[in-house]
């Protein structure tokens, strides 16, 4: 007699859209969608600010750019939580409160119309973007472990954005910014 093939990780299928609804794994990954999902209705909230704070029209730009993709996320998550049919729904996210919190600071504490200023707002957003970046890719990771791969795909969508947005606020940053704060 033959004996069964064991199946691993490794050989599912790719295109598998397992259930693992009651999982601890599953209700963690719902979880921490609830977070970023928090984190981005705040942040499309904190990123005009930032924009109405920056001196350089560069600077402003990708601010403005910025919030219209950080909308597409919002939207996309919101398109997440219907593949796993889960009504879309926010958990304060310490992380970004504290980093928009953080940005906040950064104005206050920055002269306006400075490089200074547009040089902290960089550091500023780039820190939400490498948190943004991890969590995605993390999430990214769960969904497709867990086969969800309609799901992986969108995250994975966001994640790529997320990457452009951080090469986008370097070039600005070492275009001009960084070295005209540094003559201030």
């Amino acid at each position: 007699m033959a004996t069964p093939k064991k199946t691993t990780p490794a050989t599912k299928p790719s295109g598998l859209t397992g259930k693992m609804d009651n999982s601890e794994f599953h209700k963690f990954f719902v979880d921490e969608l609830k977070d970023i999902y928090w984190a981005e209705k705040h942040l499309v909230k904190a990123l005009p600010k930032m924009k109405k704070a920056a001196t350089s029209a560069e600077l402003a730009a990708a601010f403005d750019k910025h919030t219209q993709e950080t909308q597409t996320h919002i939207d996309t998550l919101e398109q997440v939580f219907a593949l796993l049919e889960e009504k879309p729904a926010a958990k304060k996210c310490d992380a970004m409160a504290g980093l928009l919190e953080e940005a906040e600071g950064i104005i206050e504490d920055t002269d306006s119309d400075t490089m200074i200023r547009d040089a902290g707002l960089i550091l500023a957003a780039q820190k939400v973007e490498h948190y943004e970046i991890a969590t995605y890719g993390t999430l990214r990771t769960f969904a497709q472990n867990m086969g969800h791969t309609d799901v992986q795909e969108l995250l994975q969508q966001t994640l790529d954005n997320e990457k452009e947005t951080d090469v986008a606020l370097t070039q600005v940053a070492e275009s001009f910014v960084n070295q005209e704060a540094a003559a201030e």
